[in-house]
């Protein structure tokens, strides 16, 4: 397992065909998820459940978050991108399918770029580059975000002040305006699921590190923009319909360079849990199979 891996799932059953029993080798895929307070690699079953047929599918939750006790490991991008160019080494035979969520997908697109041959394709679900808070309010306070995570990293206020924000009632409201599209489907078990996720020991410094910005995979628009020039595998890019305003403006920004595939599917911030059937169907598009 690699350092810093809180957990990690193998989706087997890919690589059966035919009469008789017979076995083809099966394409394999890297699924990351998202890095939020809610986020963990459980989040990608739904959708490894429908690419199974045909994709050997592998998944890990990022270092200081998931569903399971984190510890305090190092929060840096470059300590993130260490992980991940880890866990490709060991988890990924090549040429892999690389399919990620959220500022994931940002950190997979590095990924490729410093190892080109370990994937055949990627795959970015709404991709983001920048955290909650600057995308709220602006580049120009980053030293009062740099503040705020300091302050949720103290041993006796921090967890009062992650308390006070990572609740139930947040998360209620954080997810149905921007997580999930339709509200109906964010139901009471499903905010005890993520509730679960956010509740994990140490869960404040992960999130403190995303929502202040400390774990911005680039630094800015043009910054992403420029990761999608030279050598790269084909890219598809996956714009939810109902993506929140900002995120969407950075999306349509990389459609509109012609650089990626962009399809539209329908869905907020996490389509691949709110809308599997419609994201398995456009990655086997991409990929020339039908999901």
């Amino acid at each position: 397992m690699p350092r810093g891996e809180a957990s990690g799932s193998t989706f087997a059953g890919a690589g059966e065909a035919g009469a008789g029993g017979s076995h083809a080798v099966a394409r394999t895929a890297l699924l990351l998820p998202a890095l939020s307070s809610i986020s963990a690699a459980a989040e990608m079953a739904p959708l490894a459940a429908r690419l199974e047929p045909w994709l050997h599918c592998t998944t890990a939750d990022w270092p200081g978050f998931g569903d399971r006790p984190r510890g305090r490991p190092s929060l840096t991008p470059d300590a993130l991108r260490d992980f991940l160019d880890e866990l490709i080494g060991t988890s990924v035979v090549p040429p892999a399918v690389g399919i990620a969520a959220g500022h994931a997908a940002t950190y997979l697109v590095h990924a490729a770029r410093r190892r080109p041959e370990r994937f055949e394709r990627l795959v970015l679900i709404a991709p983001t580059w920048r955290g909650p808070l600057p995308t709220v309010l602006g580049e120009a306070r980053r030293p009062l975000f740099a503040r705020i995570r300091r302050a949720i990293e103290l041993p006796v206020l921090g967890p009062t002040l992650y308390r006070l924000n990572v609740n139930r009632r947040m998360i209620g409201r954080m997810m149905r305006a921007h997580v999930y599209a339709d509200p109906a489907r964010v139901t009471d078990a499903l905010v005890a699921e993520k509730l679960h996720v956010a509740g994990q020991p140490d869960a404040r410094f992960g999130t403190a590190a995303f929502v202040t910005g400390g774990l911005d995979p680039a630094a800015s628009r043009e910054a992403f923009l420029d990761l999608f020039t030279g050598s790269l595998p084909p890219v598809l890019m996956l714009r939810p319909a109902q993506a929140p305003r900002r995120s969407a403006a950075e999306m349509d920004a990389l459609a509109a360079t012609g650089r990626v595939t962009t399809t539209m599917v329908p869905g907020a911030l996490a389509p691949h849990e709110e809308h599997p059937d419609e994201v398995a169907a456009a990655i086997g598009s991409f990929l020339g199979r039908s999901a």
